[in-house]
C-alpha cells in the first residue's frame, strides 16, 4: 500500500508540475503574441484582436499582469494612433484597484506620445512629431490664446480657472502679452499667484511640452531661479526627460543655455539633458531645431557637434534664412570651419529669392565669412547688391563691422568702401573712436586708396586728436602703420610710437604677436626714413632687438626662384643674395647688382645701407642699379584681384624708395612657367623692363 501511495504521489507532483509549466507555457506564448501585436502596428490591429487581448489580459494571475502591463508600456507611445486600444483600456478601467494601480504608468504615458523612437528612421520620427494631440483643448486655453494683454489672460484665469495643465498654458500665454505689453509686478498679482499654486499642487499632471514651455515663461517673468516651483518643474523634468521628445529637448537646452548665463545652472538637469541630445540625436528631423542647439554648440562635446552637421548638412534645403543665420553663426562662435556645410548654406541662401535677406542677416553672414576665413564671391556679392541700397540706414557699429569682414575676406568691393568712406563723412559724431580705428585698419589692409579722400581725412585726424594717446599700445602701433600704408602719417603719429619707452609695452603676449608688432614698427621706422615726412627718428636698429633666430621654410615659389636666379647669374654667389633681411622689416626674396648693360656684378664689398651691418666699404659703380625681385604669393593679393594688399604694397613702395628697382614676380604668371630655360628668360625679360621704366623715369 505505502508503494502505491508513494507512487500516486509522485503522479500527482508530476501532473501538477507538468500543468504548471504547460500554463507557464501557454503564457509565454501568449506575452510573445501580444508583443508581435504591437510590433506589427497597433494601427492594424482589429477591435475584435484587441478585446481578447484585453481579455486575456484582465483573467491572468497578477505576475503576469506586471510583466505585460511593463511591456505595453514600452509601446505605450503609439497608442493614440489606435482608436481600438482607446476602447479596450476603457474596460481596464473597471478592473480592480490593484490592477488599476499597475496600469496608472501606462495611462499616464498615453496623455501624449513619446519620441523615444525604438526604431531610426527618420520617417517615423516626422510622422510621430506632426501626430496630433489625443486632448482637447479646454474653452480656457482657447480664449487665453486670443487674448491681447495681460489683463485679459489673468481675468479670464478668474473667471473661469482650470486644472494644473491649463494653467501651466495660461502662465505661457501671460509671459508673451507681458514681452508685448509690458507689465510691471505681474507675478504679485492674486490671479498669478492663484496660477503658480495651482501649478505647483499638481506639477505631475501638466503636459510635456506645457511642463517645458512654462520653465522658459516663468524665467522670463522674474520668478527666483531657486523659487520652489521653478525647483520641483526641474525636478519633473528629469523624471519625464526620456519621454520627452527631440524638439522639447531642445528647447530645454536653450533655457539651460539662459540659465547658465545667469550664473545658474543644474547640473543633474544639464547632465541627464546631454547625455540624452547625444544618445538620440538620430531623432532629429527638422530644421528648426538643428539650429536651436547648434546655436547652443558651446555646450556640446565635439562628436555631438560632428553629428549636428551632419543633420543640418541632410537638412539644409529646408532652412529657412533665419535658420542659415543661426548655424552659421555658431560655426563661427566655435571657430569651426565646416566646408561643407558652409557651401550647403551659401547654396541655399543664394539660389532661394523668396528669402527676404534682412540687413542683420547680412551683416551676420559677412561676419561668419570673414571670421572662418570662407570665401564665396556669389553670397559676397548679393550681400553687397542687397546693403548698397540701405547704407544710409546702417549704423556706425553696422559699417564699420562689414568693412571690417570683407576686409578679413580679402575682397575690395569699391563702391561699398566708397559708400562706408562717405557714411563715415554724413555721420562722423556717430562714431566712436574704436569704429573710426577699424575703418582705418579694414580700408589699410585692402590699400584702398580714395580719390578725394580729404575730407575724410581730415575728419579722421579731428576724431584722433583728443583720444589718440589714450589708446591701448597695440591698437595704436595698429592705427600708426595703418596711416602709413594708406600714405596718411604724419610725425605726431609716428615720434609717438618711435620711443623707447612706447616699446617696452609691447613685450606682453606671445612671441609670434611681438614679433609681428616689431615689424610693424619696422616699417612705421622706415615710412619716416624714406617717405617725405620733415621727421627723424633714430635708427630701427637701436629702437629694437635684433629677433630671436628661427628657422624659416621657403614657400615652392621662392624656391624655384632662388635657383631661377643663381642660373640667371651662372652660379656666382657673389653677385647674389636670397632671402635678405633689410633693416626696414621687409625681406628680399633676391638682390642683384647690375651694370650698365644688365649684367650682374658682384655685391659682396659694395655698399649696402639696407643691411643691418651696412654692407662693405665700396662706392657703387657708376650706372650700377640695385635690383630687388620680390615674389608674390597668392595670400598676397585681394580676392578675386591682382591687386596687392596694402602692406605689400607699402613693401614695394618702400624698396622703391630706398633706391631699389622692384622686379615683381607674380604667382599666377610664374605657375605658367615649366621648364628652367623659360624662367630664366622671363626673369631676363623682367628685368630689362624694369631697368627700361625706371630709365624712362
Amino acid at each position: 500500500m505505502s508503494t502505491n501511495h508513494n507512487a500516486l504521489s509522485k503522479s500527482r507532483v508530476a501532473g501538477s508540475l507538468t500543468q504548471k509549466l504547460r500554463d507557464s507555457f501557454c503564457s509565454f506564448l501568449h506575452v510573445n503574441v501580444v508583443a508581435a501585436l504591437i510590433k506589427a502596428g497597433l494601427t492594424r490591429c482589429t477591435g475584435e484582436v484587441w478585446g481578447r487581448c484585453f481579455d486575456w489580459l484582465l483573467n491572468t494571475g497578477s505576475p503576469l499582469f506586471k510583466m505585460t502591463t511593463r511591456l505595453l508600456c514600452r509601446w505605450a507611445r503609439l497608442f493614440p494612433r489606435c482608436p481600438q486600444a482607446a476602447t479596450a483600456s476603457a474596460r481596464l478601467q473597471t478592473s480592480t484597484v490593484h490592477q488599476t494601480e499597475a496600469m496608472c504608468q501606462m495611462s499616464l504615458s498615453w496623455i501624449r506620445p513619446s519620441a523615444r523612437h525604438l526604431c531610426q528612421s527618420s520617417e517615423l520620427a516626422r510622422m510621430e512629431e506632426t501626430t496630433t494631440l489625443p486632448y482637447e483643448q479646454t474653452q480656457l486655453v482657447r480664449l487665453v490664446e486670443k487674448a491681447s494683454t495681460p489683463e485679459e489672460v489673468l481675468q479670464l484665469w478668474a473667471e473661469h480657472g482650470g486644472s494644473a495643465g491649463d494653467a501651466a498654458r495660461c502662465l505661457v500665454q501671460l509671459n508673451l502679452r507681458v514681452m508685448e505689453k509690458g507689465g510691471k509686478g505681474i507675478l504679485k498679482d492674486p490671479r498669478c499667484e492663484s496660477m503658480l499654486e495651482t501649478v505647483h499642487s499638481q506639477v505631475s499632471s501638466v503636459w510635456n511640452g506645457s511642463l517645458v514651455g512654462l520653465l522658459r515663461a516663468l524665467t522670463m517673468l522674474g520668478v527666483p531661479c531657486d523659487a520652489p516651483l521653478l525647483c520641483s518643474i526641474q525636478n519633473e523634468v528629469l523624471w519625464r526627460i526620456r519621454r520627452l521628445t527631440y524638439r522639447h529637448l531642445a528647447y530645454l537646452m536653450d533655457w539651460v543655455a539662459f540659465q547658465q548665463r545667469r550664473g545658474y545652472e543644474n547640473e543633474a538637469l544639464t547632465t541627464a539633458l546631454l547625455k540624452q541630445l547625444e544618445l538620440r540625436w538620430t531623432e532629429l528631423c527638422d530644421s528648426r531645431t538643428v539650429s536651436i542647439l547648434m546655436g547652443r554648440a558651446s555646450l556640446f562635446t565635439p562628436s555631438l557637434m560632428d553629428k549636428l552637421e551632419d543633420k543640418a548638412l541632410e537638412l539644409a534645403e529646408s532652412f529657412s534664412a533665419e535658420d542659415i543665420r543661426r548655424v552659421a553663426f555658431a560655426l563661427a562662435s566655435q571657430n569651426r570651419r565646416a566646408v561643407p556645410l558652409l557651401r550647403a548654406l551659401s547654396y541655399h541662401l543664394n539660389q532661394k529669392p523668396s528669402f527676404e535677406l534682412k540687413t542683420p542677416l547680412l551683416l551676420d553672414i559677412a561676419y561668419v565669412y570673414g571670421k572662418l576665413n570662407f570665401h564665396q564671391t556669389q553670397v559676397l556679392q548679393r550681400i553687397a547688391a542687397e546693403l548698397l541700397p540701405r547704407l544710409s540706414e546702417l549704423s556706425s557699429l553696422d559699417v564699420t563691422r562689414c568693412a571690417k569682414s570683407l576686409a578679413f575676406l580679402k575682397w575690395l568691393h569699391l563702391p561699398m568702401f566708397e559708400g562706408f568712406a562717405q557714411h563715415y563723412v554724413s555721420n562722423s559724431e556717430n562714431y566712436s573712436t574704436l569704429q573710426v580705428c577699424n575703418l582705418l585698419m579694414s580700408f589699410a589692409k585692402l590699400n584702398f586708396q580714395l580719390g578725394k579722400g580729404e575730407e575724410f581725412y581730415q575728419k579722421v585726424h579731428k576724431a584722433l586728436e583728443g583720444s589718440f594717446q589714450n589708446l591701448e599700445p597695440f591698437l595704436k602701433t595698429d592705427v600708426v602703420w595703418s596711416l602709413c600704408v594708406l600714405n596718411q602719417a604724419n610725425p605726431y603719429y609716428i615720434s609717438s610710437v618711435a620711443q623707447y619707452d612706447f616699446l617696452k609695452k609691447l613685450t606682453g603676449g606671445t612671441v609670434d604677436r611681438t614679433e609681428t608688432y616689431r615689424l610693424k614698427l619696422l616699417h612705421i621706422s622706415a615710412s619716416a626714413q624714406l617717405e617725405p615726412l620733415g621727421i627723424t627718428t633714430e635708427s630701427p636698429t637701436v629702437l629694437l632687438p635684433a629677433p630671436q633666430p628661427k628657422v624659416e621654410v621657403s614657400t615652392p615659389l621662392q624656391s624655384s626662384l632662388h635657383t631661377a636666379l643663381q642660373s640667371l647669374t651662372n652660379g656666382r654667389t657673389q653677385a647674389l643674395r636670397t632671402a635678405v633681411k633689410t633693416i626696414y622689416g621687409w625681406t628680399i626674396d633676391g638682390e642683384l647688382m647690375v651694370d650698365s648693360e644688365n649684367k650682374p656684378i658682384d655685391l659682396e664689398n659694395l655698399k649696402a645701407p639696407h643691411l643691418p651691418g651696412g654692407g662693405g666699404r665700396d662706392a657703387l659703380p657708376a650706372g650700377a642699379r640695385r635690383i630687388a625681385f620680390v615674389a608674390w604669393e597668392f595670400p598676397n593679393f585681394c580676392l578675386k584681384s591682382k591687386d596687392l594688399l596694402g602692406r605689400f604694397a607699402m613693401q614695394k613702395r618702400h624698396l622703391q624708395l630706398a633706391g631699389f628697382i622692384v622686379v615683381e614676380v607674380p604667382y599666377f604668371e610664374w605657375l605658367e612657367l615649366k621648364s628652367d630655360w623659360q624662367k630664366v628668360a622671363y626673369l631676363k625679360d623682367k628685368l630689362g623692363k624694369a631697368v627700361a621704366e625706371d630709365m624712362a623715369k
